[in-house]
């Protein structure tokens, strides 16, 4: 291999892990200052019209306490292992197993590339980077997404079942404990943790901060935020929690009405991502051996990679356009 094609193979990698790092950098400065304003209006009920100060010091307390749950969540999300990871994603904390499976389909993509496209050393060793690193991650990933939306998708319910609880006389721990009963997806699985850790002898608010590791939503930050305003002042949990659940109703329907609205882009952007694999993909096999040089010369291995860090560039141009944060 010649050394401009090492020097432009680093390149290119060390460019793409600046980009989607200063994506996920930038994405968490935003959500931040939305997540302290969505729960100021939160703190706002209709049971606070006539005590005015005290709503303005309950909301200025719970403010404060989202902004420091804000502050070790984003001081935590540097330091995320492979392990939270996996407990994020419902799974168990075995990392020995992840990098063996890692390694696994580096292997397999190794195998690919080598044996199947006859690619050349370049791209052989692109294929090991993506199998060892990107591959796994991004299932993970995508794990870990799926769980929190149906997390989402239960969590306004389950905390409106506690309200109901709790204003029928039963104590904050026993509430959680009949959630656990009733749900028993990410939901019950999270407060299923929370309440054996309360019984070890963890107080409840540590506990459900300790949940935001495993669950790092801006909705269950505000859970644990509620929790911790209980414990220390004595306030309404009921109001705090029906408060909550409503913004989560609120969220979900500007979502699903942002995805309407985006529904054509979002195809567009698609489409027009998946057309270069395609036609590369239906000329290889029309004609085999129209698509050669670009994979047996060095110019035509250097046009390929100049068209892979264009078309990810583009990609990820198209998402941000698409991507909008609530």
């Amino acid at each position: 291999m010649e050394p401009l094609q090492i020097i432009l193979i680093a390149a290119i990698v060390f460019l793409l892990v600046a980009i989607v790092m200063f994506v996920m950098m930038n994405s968490g400065s935003k959500q931040q200052q939305k997540n302290i304003a969505i729960i100021r209006g939160s703190a706002s009920g209709e049971g606070y019209v006539d005590e005015k100060d005290l709503q303005n010091k309950r909301r200025a307390e719970i403010a404060k306490k989202l902004k420091s749950s804000r502050d070790e969540g984003k001081q935590g999300e540097n330091k995320e292992t492979i392990a939270i990871k996996m407990q994020q994603a419902g799974l168990k904390p075995a990392t020995g197993k992840f990098w063996a499976l890692s390694f696994i389909s580096a292997i397999v993509c190794v195998a690919l590339a080598k044996f199947v496209f006859h690619l050349s050393i370049m791209l052989v060793v692109l294929f090991f980077i993506i199998g060892l690193l990107g591959l796994p991650r991004m299932i993970l990933k995508r794990k870990i997404k799926k769980r929190q939306k149906k997390f989402l998708e239960e969590f306004a319910d389950a905390l409106e079942a506690v309200v109901r609880l709790l204003k029928a006389g039963m104590p904050v721990s026993e509430a959680i404990k009949m959630i656990t009963n009733e749900y028993d997806g990410p939901v019950g699985e999270e407060m299923s943790i929370i309440y054996d850790k309360q019984k070890i002898g963890i107080p409840l608010h540590e506990a459900a901060a300790e949940g935001c590791k495993r669950m790092p939503l801006p909705e269950m930050q505000m859970f644990a935020a509620g929790l911790a305003i209980q414990a220390q002042t004595g306030s309404s949990l009921s109001d705090v929690l029906i408060n909550l659940a409503r913004v989560i109703r609120e969220r979900f329907k500007l979502k699903r009405k942002i995805m309407a609205l985006s529904s054509e882009a979002i195809a567009s952007a698609s489409i027009i991502a998946a057309l270069p694999p395609l036609v590369a993909t239906g000329l290889y096999f029309v004609s085999p051996g129209y698509l050669d040089p670009l994979f047996e010369t060095s110019s035509g291995n250097n046009m390929l990679m100049g068209a892979l860090f264009w078309m990810f560039c583009g990609v990820m141009v198209m998402k941000q356009m698409i991507n909008f944060k609530i």
